[in-house]
């Protein structure tokens, strides 16, 4: 039968107006401690009600909780499990069913679409919506015998439990899909995502032709045994890093070229001061040391590098998938404000493979990663 929200409650009543506390004789349950549903008690704080007036408005299992303004207007929690005496603020309404109702029901109902849509055409004041206690008792909803409300809401309770799981099982597959992609550049920076090939010019030799005076290692050191045709040296042997160009807030507007800072794309600007294939490294900031490759016309601020590679002795991709992998914000200072520069990442020892060897080995990461991101793409359907 169709009914009111009104008609099935035996109580609609408004919370008390009453200040926190840090110690109290009940807790005091607020719009601002519901989030997605629960509540965590442990973050409730308290208040000294007068206990000859807290009777009235002392919450228990099955009541059902509802935000009565602001922008959470219309969000209802249903008590369960219940283990500290509670009273509930003013920004709040309880609803408190007959007997014969299913809280559990009527919980339903407030999350369904016509709830929603009853609450969206009912609610008044343009800055800080609101629904009061007789808005919310005038609202509709059908209900059906007892015992059909008990199938109902366990057909619901069974379905949702299916849902919840098949959710996390996607947030826990897509932080899979972040460790083996960390997994597939360990091995591609180690020199094991592909073979080697004994034809392939040894990176040694095509160092020593560019960098003659470079330091370089063909034995195990840190890495252990290295890679046939790979060695080891350090970054200032196969890089320069440069800081962009400063730029005025005013410039900071919309314009056609991405300006990149300490934390990637930070604004468009009109004119730009780097074209190409380059790699853009944070220079400053919480994300000093992240690394985008970018090959398009862009504007690099004083906040961020962009680097030079020596004669060509890594291909920009590799480089960008190496310089991931190294994180290199863990090089910066410890102030305040982490920096980090041409004298924290010069030093780092870093692989280096065949010339030869770096395209294979990009070829074959962006194949895994592909199948991979196939994979995260069909969890966002």
């Amino acid at each position: 039968m169709w009914t009111t929200v009104g008609e099935i409650s035996k109580s609609i009543l408004y919370g008390v107006s009453e200040s926190a506390k840090s110690k109290g004789e009940y807790k005091l349950l607020r719009i601002t401690d519901i989030k997605n549903n629960a509540v965590d008690w442990n973050t409730v704080p308290y208040t000294d009600y007068d206990e000859h007036k807290a009777n009235a408005y002392i919450i228990s299992d099955g009541d059902i909780l509802f935000a009565r303004t602001g922008a959470t207007v219309g969000k209802s929690y249903l008590v369960k499990g219940l283990q500290d005496k509670a009273i509930y603020a003013s920004y709040l309404i309880r609803v408190q069913t007959f007997n014969e109702i299913l809280p559990e029901y009527v919980k339903y109902f407030f999350e369904s679409g016509f709830y929603w849509e009853q609450i969206q055409r009912d609610s008044i004041g343009i800055g800080q919506p609101n629904v009061n206690g007789t808005t919310l008792s005038q609202l509709a909803l059908s209900i059906p015998p007892i015992n059909e409300q008990h199938r109902i809401v366990n057909e619901l309770g069974s379905w949702l439990n299916i849902i919840d799981i098949i959710d996390n099982g996607k947030a826990e597959l897509q932080i899979a899909i972040k460790r083996v992609k960390s997994k597939i550049l360990d091995l591609a920076i180690h020199g094991k995502l592909v073979p080697q090939d004994p034809n392939d010019e040894p990176a040694s030799e095509l160092l020593k032709r560019i960098n003659p005076k470079a330091e370089i290692t063909c034995d195990n050191l840190q890495y252990g045994k290295l890679p046939k045709g790979w060695c080891e040296t350090t970054l200032g042997n196969t890089i320069v890093i440069k800081s962009g160009d400063a730029i005025k807030v005013r410039d900071n507007r919309i314009g056609k070229y991405p300006i990149y800072g300490g934390n990637g794309i930070t604004g468009y600007n009109e004119s730009y001061n780097v074209d190409g294939i380059n790699i853009i490294i944070g220079r400053v900031g919480f994300y000093c040391g992240s690394v985008h490759y970018v090959n398009n016309k862009i504007w690099v601020t004083d906040n961020a590098f962009v680097t030079k590679i020596m004669g060509n002795v890594y291909t920009p991709k590799f480089l960008y998938y190496l310089l991931q992998q190294y994180d290199l914000k863990q090089y910066s200072n410890s102030t305040a404000q982490p920096v980090i520069s041409g004298k924290t990442v010069y030093p780092i020892n870093v692989m280096l493979p065949p010339l030869s060897e770096q395209y294979r080995i990009v070829a074959r990461i962006e194949e895994l990663f592909a199948q991979l991101d196939k994979i995260e793409s069909s969890l966002q359907a």
